[in-house]
């Protein structure tokens, strides 16, 4: 029968050290040094005794203090908008993967679209001496971030570009999806197409109200200035404004939802009405196939948004001089058949 271990009572907070194990082993510290890092100039019987030593304290060698030696800690941060938001999960996935195929890991934390939280995890990040940052901004200033960035933290901003300075950024083409989008609706009879979208300064609700202006323009459609509501996506706001749109004597036919958190409560207005509205939303939404109809919807490629952020973060880490670059993904529509609804008595 194997003999248990018996360890000291844990130190919470303080964890053992090389001197510790060198102390109970009774060799000098480089002695230590050496079995930790595999070295040779040991006896079989010294390295027995810094082992046994190394078991019955629970040390674990610090990479820290290594890899800063190196002056790379192999690990980089995410500073994701909000951990809850399902668009986040297979983007931090693809960063993570490509993090750990670089022998880095992987920090995330989240600014909850708090630009003065933003800034506070990034500099916590950068205190900690992460290679480098992947960011998707809640602020508009990142001029904070200069500093980091000339002292070596390679930073790429992800689905919006930073503010107040040139750096590396990976966006959707935000316009072109919502253009398409409101193309789709007006091919299918709807001349009236109400855009609920997030707030106005935000750059990819921005875009999106730009995409769907020239998708109007384009098939010439003036747009009344009522069919367009630009706000925070909280359910309160949207539902009322959902409601408004579908009212009153010319109400609008079709609604196109500028993010995923608009078309939930987009559906849940459109749920209790009688006649069908038309609808197409920007973002997929979980099991938005399996609804009747399914919702159409304009989606981003998540994973190929974080692999491609990851990827040129690494090629800044590995030397690539390049001056900071724009790089714009396509998005996809995905027909499912709310957006195929025709206006109603049609």
């Amino acid at each position: 029968m194997a003999q248990t271990v018996r360890r000291p009572a844990p130190r919470y907070g303080n964890r053992p050290t090389m001197k510790d194990v060198a102390a109970r082993a009774g060799v000098g510290l480089k002695t230590v040094s050496r079995v930790v890092n595999s070295e040779p100039g040991v006896t079989v019987e010294t390295e027995r005794r810094v082992r046994e030593a190394i078991d019955a304290l629970g040390f674990r060698r610090n990479d820290s203090a290594r890899v800063l030696r190196k002056g790379r800690t192999a690990s980089v941060g995410l500073i994701l908008e909000d951990l809850a938001d399902p668009f986040y999960g297979p983007l931090s996935r693809a960063v993570e993967e490509v993090a750990r195929a670089h022998g880095a890991l992987l920090i995330n934390g989240s600014s909850a679209e708090d630009p003065e939280r933003e800034r506070e995890l990034a500099l916590a990040l950068c205190a900690r001496r992460v290679d480098g940052l992947v960011v998707i901004p809640a602020g508009e200033d990142h001029r904070y971030l200069e500093p980091e960035i000339a002292a070596g933290v390679a930073t790429v901003f992800v689905d919006r570009p930073a503010g107040g300075i040139e750096a590396d950024a990976v966006l959707s083409d935000n316009a072109g999806g919502a253009r398409e989008g409101v193309a789709h609706l007006l091919a299918h009879g709807h001349r009236r197409i109400g855009f609920v979208g997030d707030l106005p300064h935000i750059h990819t609700a921005a875009e999106r109200l730009r995409g769907y202006r020239e998708a109007m323009a384009e098939a010439g459609a003036p747009v009344d200035e009522r069919w367009v509501s630009m706000g925070p996506t909280g359910a309160e706001r949207v539902a009322a404004e959902a409601a408004r749109l579908l009212s009153g004597p010319e109400p609008v036919t079709a609604l196109f939802a500028g993010n995923n958190r608009v078309t939930v409560t987009a559906l849940r207005v459109l749920a209790d009405r009688e006649e069908p509205v038309a609808l197409v939303g920007f973002d997929d939404i979980e099991l938005g196939d399996l609804l009747r109809p399914g919702v159409t919807v304009v989606a981003q490629d998540a994973a190929l948004i974080g692999r491609t952020a990851a990827d040129l973060l690494f090629g800044r880490l590995e030397g690539e001089p390049a001056r900071p670059r724009q790089v714009k993904l396509p998005t996809r529509l995905i027909v499912r058949g709310s957006g195929e609804l025709p206006p109603a008595g049609r």
